[in-house]
């Protein structure tokens, strides 16, 4: 298995869900520092998608600090170096007399949302030939599409609530047919989402057709598609994590309350110290309040989902039950939770540096057997291309 020593953690990026992404990847830093074996650097992504790296990146209290993106500028930006980037990662920064050259041998991404959690990191990551921490490109890719998911959900037969989706310019040729669409197909209340980000953000309950419009069109200023979802009545909030890569393990379930059938950013980040964060311990409940045998059946859920999707190292499934009729239904996948989940994962007898080090550990394994797949083929198809014409007049 492959020796590594520089571990790159990487955060912010070009999506709405940048702030929860400078928590996550501080929290790893943090927990990484403390790891002799390792050397952590901090890769702060900024939303004109410039890399800047420095030790003092690796703190939470420099990005509280209100002037901090002029430090950025006193650091300056690294550049990614196309030619050196084989097996690891190499940035180059000049200056007027020297350039300053870092290697990271294994990425642990903490981006959440689009243009990082999506695979669109690990995609390029693929390329070179790096090891990263979490799931691959296509795991990725569904799981950060609300629609996808619910396609593949249908596909596996795991019972999901129902729904409908459209395009920006379905919603801009056919608006008013849409609207009625929408309230002929699905029962109120519903819940109007843009399918490529996390963290609650642009999602609406709307309970009548007057502000149906008025919420397609906040989900549609995120996202270039549109989600709208059935409501699920008396509801609770249920939560599983996974880790793993051979053997996957689930954890507890966490139940969640809020104030709302929508489970807001508020809720998530804010309010009481967040839920997501495990702050909010009065609107958390671990375990959830729910009997043995539906606990079971969603662990066993969780884990069946994240073999059939190819998730390795970590994800979050989320659940919406019914406690009157106690049925649930699969509802989102986070291929990468915010702060890995460490609260939840605690309750259930994993410390954080313990999950830490087994993502790593994963990645690694998981990165060694993809170098025993073969990449070439020897092809004599261009051998025998002399003369040819590949248009036809």
């Amino acid at each position: 298995m492959q020796t590594i020593k520089n571990i790159g953690v990487f955060f912010g990026g070009k999506s709405p869900e940048h702030d929860i992404s400078v928590i996550t990847g501080q929290l790893i830093i943090s927990v990484l520092k403390k790891m002799p074996e390792y050397k952590v650097i901090p890769v702060y992504l900024d939303k004109q998608e410039k890399f800047y790296i420095n030790e003092k990146l690796g703190s939470l209290s420099f990005f509280s600090a209100a002037a901090y993106q002029d430090q950025l500028v006193k650091f300056g930006s690294y550049n990614l170096s196309l030619d050196d980037s084989r097996d690891c990662l190499v940035f180059n920064k000049r200056g007027l007399f020297s350039q300053k050259t870092i290697k990271i041998d294994l990425v642990f991404p903490a981006f959440h949302g689009n243009l990082g959690e999506d695979g669109s990191m690990q995609g390029l990551l693929n390329i070179f030939g790096v090891p990263y921490v979490g799931c691959e490109v296509a795991a990725s890719g569904i799981a950060m599409d609300k629609i996808l998911t619910k396609i593949f959900y249908q596909g596996l037969g795991i019972p999901t609530t129902k729904f409908i989706s459209y395009s920006r310019s379905q919603w801009a040729e056919k608006r008013a047919l849409i609207l009625e669409e929408i309230k002929q197909s699905l029962q109120w209340p519903v819940f109007v989402k843009p399918p490529h980000l996390g963290s609650s953000i642009g999602i609406t309950k709307v309970s009548n057709f007057v502000d149906l419009e008025q919420a397609c069109e906040v989900a549609l200023h995120y996202d270039d598609q549109l989600l709208v979802e059935e409501g699920v009545t008396d509801l609770a909030d249920i939560t599983c994590a996974v880790r793993g890569y051979k053997n996957p393990q689930a954890s507890l379930l966490q139940e969640s309350s809020f104030s709302s059938d929508l489970f807001s950013y508020e809720d998530k980040y804010l309010s009481d110290g967040g839920a997501q964060l495990g702050k909010a311990e009065k609107k958390i409940i671990i375990p959830a309040n729910l009997d043995e045998a539906t606990t079971k059946s969603i662990q066993d859920m969780s884990l069946k989902i994240f073999r059939a999707l190819g998730c390795s190292g970590i994800a979050r499934f989320d659940f919406l039950y019914n406690k009157a009729n106690r049925q649930y239904f699969a509802n989102e996948i986070n291929p990468f939770p915010g702060t890995l989940y460490h609260h939840l994962w605690q309750k259930s007898g994993v410390e954080i540096d313990q999950l830490i080090r087994g993502l790593i550990s994963d990645a690694l394994v998981r990165h060694a057997e993809k170098k025993n797949s073969a990449y070439s083929f020897s092809s004599e198809v261009l051998g025998q291309l002399k003369g040819l014409k590949l248009v036809r007049k």
